[in-house]
């Protein structure tokens, strides 16, 4: 049976520097031949997306609100899930686990987590458990890409 693994976002700077880098270096194609989003995404809008993440976008108080929850790491059919794990302090709260979509992340959650487990009345109070969908957040490594688990070909349903 696979043990839960502690784990705290620790993003290198120089990962964070490099993103950057990356998105300023980026070669951009020609204007859209249209005023709307009839041929996609307008050009401005995405360029606009990109400054954001170059210049605005506070990764650091991202990291530490994700880091201020108990954090883990589980290995399931050979691949590190990341979740979150909050306690209430009521000893009658009731487990609950919170899912988010694609695309999304565990920091839809980020505003619900206290008034879940710790609200006025703790006849309502829950237990959470936030996974993050597989590829979509942290893990150590990722050994497949695509395809069936191992289980699910060991039982011969793939």
């Amino acid at each position: 049976m696979n043990t839960p693994r502690p784990f705290r976002i620790d993003v290198p700077q120089a990962a964070i520097d490099d993103l950057h880098a990356r998105i300023r270096a980026n070669r951009w194609p020609d204007k859209e031949t249209v005023d709307d989003w009839e041929q996609g995404i307008p050009l401005a809008v995405v360029q606009d997306f990109a400054t954001y993440w170059a210049k605005q976008y506070d990764w650091r108080k991202c990291e530490a609100a994700v880091n201020a929850y108990p954090q883990f790491l589980i290995e399931l059919d050979g691949v590190d899930i990341h979740f979150l794990h909050i306690r209430s302090p009521h000893t009658a709260a009731r487990p609950l686990i919170m899912t988010h979509g694609w695309p999304g992340s565990v920091l839809e959650f980020m505003e619900v987590i206290e008034p879940l487990t710790n609200p006025e009345d703790p006849a309502d109070a829950f237990h959470l458990v936030i996974p993050s969908l597989p590829g979509s957040a942290f893990r150590e490594s990722h050994p497949r890409q695509g395809g069936p688990s191992p289980r699910l070909r060991r039982r011969g349903m793939t």
